[in-house]
């Protein structure tokens, strides 16, 4: 069982890692991630997936800053949460700008990032990680955080015309598209495969015990 998932992992990553090592570079030398060593991918990595996330509180407050609101600070069952200071009975469409700003803020910093031009070379450890904290939110909010209590997509579907349905299509729709430019760029080769320290990459799921 544990050859037959390693088998399809390595597959599933050959398939959308093989056009990024054939743009800019020779098949034969596609560009390797990041260093590993001593820190200089992982810290620098979670750094940029850190920031992601902030920038996506701080489009929360802006808006709700903009269209009048008082922001605050809270917790839902434990979990840090910002509250528009808004009422979404009374004004649900400076609500539905509150719950979008997050996801549409982490969106655009990724639009940007991928539509600057860049030198030759493979992206930074911290560019990747904002890329990655990006797609990682929104495909966390329209699949298993799309109907929490705080959820901005239901948020979202609940002060608007739009079903969670469709909120998860257009912002979905919009991470996926980064996803393959991002698989298609020889900048971010390897972008999907987790660095190994000894200089390699592990593909693959390994369900061994330790």
């Amino acid at each position: 069982m544990r050859n037959r998932l390693s088998l399809l992992g390595a597959l599933l990553v050959s398939v959308i890692a093989a056009p990024a090592s054939a743009q800019g570079v020779g098949l034969s030398t596609p560009p390797a991630a990041p260093s590993v060593a001593q820190g200089r991918y992982w810290k620098p990595f979670a750094a940029g997936f850190v920031s992601s996330i902030l920038i996506h509180e701080a489009g929360h407050i802006a808006a709700a800053i903009a269209v009048g609101g008082h922001p605050s600070f809270g917790f839902d069952k434990a979990r840090p949460t910002v509250y528009s200071g808004i009422s979404a009975q009374i004004s649900p469409s400076r609500q539905f700008l509150f719950s979008s700003a997050g996801l549409t803020v982490q969106n655009l910093l990724d639009e940007l990032i991928l539509d600057t031009p860049h030198g030759k070379g493979v992206s930074s450890a911290f560019e990747r990680g904002i890329l990655a904290g990006g797609m990682g939110t929104t495909f966390f909010y329209i699949t298993l955080g799309r109907s929490g209590s705080v959820s901005d997509v239901d948020y979202m579907s609940r002060t608007s015309t739009l079903s969670k349905g469709q909120i998860s299509l257009i912002f979905g729709g919009v991470a996926a598209m980064h996803a393959v430019r991002v698989s298609h760029n020889g900048r971010y080769a390897n972008f999907f495969a987790r660095p190994s320290s000894r200089g390699g990459m592990n593909v693959g799921v390994d369900l061994s015990s330790k």
